[in-house]
């Protein structure tokens, strides 16, 4: 409503044998959610039989409270495990080190091929961080989602819990396959701030599977076809990963706004 009810109304919203209309009292009590003055004035026309009730519950919620176990403290331990991890990202950083890992043995049975390693590497962290901040996958999403500390603070947290396992993984076999760590690593975090930046208008989880799907098929599979090393991943090209890495990063703070919507794309 955008004025107030009249008293007449507020009276016989007040009144339990009055007969109101089902639009009136649904009009009558979205107003009073958010008008306290109203909510004053209809306190004054109930009845002394309804304010006694009222004392008796509150009376008797009183006592229950004082009555019952002293509240425990949360574990310092279990918050921050909450806040940089969820149990339903370990099987998604499973599999990618078990992708990495797989791709690093093939690289060393096959190495006349491109690096595996470095070709999976941008998309690496792409599916713990498409589940990092996703209503499909969190089933307390919608919970967390509606704490003060959500948004692109939560989902940087949990970004930086999935970086935290590929990151080694990668670093490991890249050591083992002879790769140049920053043509992996690089063209890693440069994909993960993308995912996010793109994150904001699409949704995290759309832009994983774009992106992933776009890198796959403009540089994966012809690399794969030909046998030969694409250039985004030659040595001369990590100072543009790391720009574009700093570019999307920046990019991504300033859209922290968009990841506090509940929104369908997430």
């Amino acid at each position: 409503m955008t004025t107030h009810p009249s008293l007449a109304a507020i009276a016989r919203y007040a009144d339990r044998e009055a007969d109101l209309d089902e639009v009136t009292t649904w009009s009558v009590e979205v107003h009073l959610e958010s008008c306290a003055d109203c909510r004053s004035l209809m306190a004054g026309y109930t009845t002394g039989d309804t304010r006694a009730l009222l004392d008796r519950i509150a009376t008797g919620l009183d006592r229950g409270i004082a009555a019952g176990p002293a509240p425990t403290r949360p574990r310092r331990w279990a918050a921050a495990r909450h806040r940089w991890l969820v149990w339903h990202l370990m099987p998604w950083l499973t599999m990618t080190v078990a992708v990495l890992a797989c791709a690093a043995l093939l690289e060393a049975a096959q190495p006349s091929f491109p690096s595996l390693v470095a070709l999976l590497a941008p998309v690496a962290p792409l599916p713990g961080v498409a589940v990092a901040w996703s209503r499909r996958h969190d089933p307390a999403w919608e919970l967390i989602a509606g704490t003060p500390r959500s948004g692109l603070a939560m989902l940087l947290r949990r970004t930086a819990a999935v970086l935290a396992v590929v990151v080694p993984a990668l670093a490991l076999a890249s050591d083992r396959t002879g790769v140049s760590l920053a043509v992996t690593l690089l063209p890693c975090l440069a994909f993960t701030a993308a995912t996010i930046a793109l994150g904001a208008y699409a949704g995290v989880r759309r832009a994983a599977a774009v992106l992933g799907t776009a890198w796959t098929l403009a540089v994966i599979v012809p690399a794969v076809v030909t046998a030969d090393p694409p250039v985004v991943l030659q040595p001369g090209s990590s100072l543009g990963w790391a720009l574009l890495t700093l570019v999307l990063g920046g990019f991504a703070v300033t859209q922290a706004a968009t990841f506090r919507r509940l929104s369908s794309r997430n």
